[in-house]
């Protein structure tokens, strides 16, 4: 009698949970999933959950599902500032607190009948709070560990701002995601004249802390690297923070070359295009940016702006994270969207299976790179 081949059998019934503000990534994922496993439309894996709100601001979580059994991956974008509740009459903007609090609401509501669960946070809560240089708290290290002392047995999240966070919970999964594929793809898809080899196109790193993904993407793409460290005034804080006093460059001569600027957010921009600013002054040719997360903290003005005056070409944020309509609208912007990615993702950990080579795609650029290079 042949055995079973388990990598074929589920671990459990696969149910999806959208947090508040994640329902359109969720439907995608939920699509994608619906087509690959043969599921009516008018079916879904997506179980209704909500958390509704006192006139104080409590709240508490309530499913409407049963979760006994199933294997539940929780989507949840903690900085989907687009979410507001009413409290004392009026209408408050959730904060990442807020949403973290609920996430963890949700958890609770499963109440241990759900066979595993894993929580799907693109960017991760407090992914920047993540070590102690003095008298401060720890507070991405701490989620962590708060989330697997409630039964999370896996967290997925895509470009960490310091995948070292993970070594706060060694004996559970911690699987930290890149866009690099998609960020490729969409790259080609938008500019299709651009060429990338070593004498027409570069990659540049913002700062030292990014050398890591940049030297990824400089490897994978056969492209020479440059870097600007930021030199700091560390006698001053300002919002938080020790104010920049310069960017400086290192690496060869730029001149008349694309540049590739690689970082994992844009917050208020303001480095990133102080960068641009100078490497235009170099003798820089078209700038694109790609980040996994925009969020754009102080608008877009200041883009627009640099757009105009041609000291950016386009920007690249994925839709990992809420993008407001204005944004949408841009020229100098490209949405990556990364639905299918995180379905993928789903699919195989729902079978227990490796998602070692969705982790590291290099096989997939140099094809879709070559392809290109054909003038497919």
């Amino acid at each position: 009698m042949a055995s079973i081949d388990f990598k074929h059998t589920p671990f459990g019934d696969l149910a999806l949970i959208s947090m508040r503000g994640c329902e359109d990534i969720a439907s995608q994922v939920d699509y994608y999933l619906k087509q690959w496993r043969n599921i009516p439309d008018d079916e879904s894996f997506v179980i209704p959950a909500n958390c509704p709100r006192f006139g104080t601001g409590e709240a508490k979580a309530v499913l409407k599902h049963t979760a006994r059994g199933l294997d539940v991956f929780i989507i949840c974008d903690c900085f989907n500032y687009n979410v507001t509740y009413k409290m004392y009459g009026q209408t408050v903007p959730m904060s990442p607190d807020d949403h973290y609090q609920d996430l963890k609401r949700v958890i609770a509501a499963l109440g241990g009948k759900s066979r595993r669960i894993t929580v799907i946070m693109p960017m991760l809560y407090e992914g920047r709070q993540h070590r102690r240089t003095t008298r401060e708290s720890m507070d991405c290290a701490m989620a962590l560990q708060e989330l697997v002392s409630m039964g999370v047995k896996n967290i997925v999240t895509f470009d960490a701002h310091d995948p070292r966070v993970n070594n706060a919970i060694p004996l559970d999964g911690f699987d930290n995601v890149q866009a690099a594929y998609q960020m490729i793809k969409a790259l080609l898809r938008t500019v299709p004249d651009i060429k990338l080899d070593r004498e027409h196109t570069m990659i540049v790193s913002p700062d030292e802390g990014g050398m890591g993904r940049c030297i990824y993407y400089s490897s994978v793409l056969g492209l020479e690297l440059g870097m600007f460290y930021k030199r700091r005034n560390y006698s001053v804080i300002v919002n938080g923070r020790n104010p920049i006093e310069a960017h400086e460059f290192l690496g060869n001569d730029i001149t008349g070359k694309d540049l590739i600027l690689v970082d994992d957010m844009i917050s208020s921009g303001e480095s990133m295009l102080d960068i641009a600013e100078k490497l235009k002054e170099k003798g820089a040719g078209r700038i694109f940016i790609f980040a996994t997360f925009g969020l754009f903290v102080e608008g877009f003005d200041k883009f627009d702006e640099y757009y105009r005056a041609g000291k950016i070409d386009k920007i690249f944020t994925t839709n990992l994270i809420f993008q407001p309509d204005e944004l949408l609208k841009r020229e100098w912007y490209c949405s990556v969207n990364m639905s299918k990615y995180i379905a993928l993702l789903v699919d195989t950990l729902n079978y227990d299976n490796s998602i070692s080579k969705l982790l590291d795609p290099v096989d997939r650029i140099k094809k879709i790179v070559a392809k290109y290079g054909q003038g497919k």
